[in-house]
């Protein structure tokens, strides 16, 4: 999963803003059934590559340093909405979103040297939720994440790309 690509600058999201992908690339609508478009947008969007500091979703031209994924979008997961930092490191606030968007399991990618935090309280908000977590280091818990999206799991994540 390590790797880069080529940096020309698009779909960077300027600081500050929150770079968002409602659903997955539907190129050709008129040509899929009603019912393929439903599944499509309701399937988690794979991880398309992952680099220190930079993600990107498959059907998405943003470029992500952090990023939030759910079955049918993705966004900047801009840490200063919740003041999450390092440690005490991931917050409920910080996954409410993705919890609301009803996946049954979510994957939280640590960074690379897995410097985020997963506090007990956190891991205690989502199974009271009934949602499986998975807590591992970044280019780890991608695989994981787009092994589940494969298998067809309704899954969200939470990725760090850095430290």
């Amino acid at each position: 999963m390590s790797g880069s690509w080529p940096m020309s600058g698009e779909g960077r999201v300027p600081p500050g803003q929150r770079g968002r992908c409602s659903s997955p690339d539907r190129r050709g609508r008129a040509e899929l059934g009603l019912q393929h478009l439903f599944n499509l947008a309701m399937s988690s969007p794979e991880i398309a590559s992952l680099s220190w500091g930079q993600m990107m979703v498959k059907g998405c031209s943003t470029t992500y340093k952090d990023c939030k994924v759910w079955p049918g979008g993705s966004r900047t997961w801009d840490w200063r909405e919740t003041g999450t930092n390092h440690s005490p490191g991931v917050q409920p606030a910080d996954l409410e979103e993705v919890v609301k968007k009803g996946v049954k399991t979510l994957v939280i990618g640590r960074g690379m040297s897995e410097a985020l935090q997963v506090p007990a309280s956190t891991v205690d908000y989502l199974k009271k939720n009934g949602i499986d977590v998975l807590a591992l280091q970044t280019e780890k818990a991608v695989k994981e994440y787009n092994a589940l999206v494969a298998q067809g799991v309704k899954v969200g994540g939470v990725f760090h790309s850095t430290c």
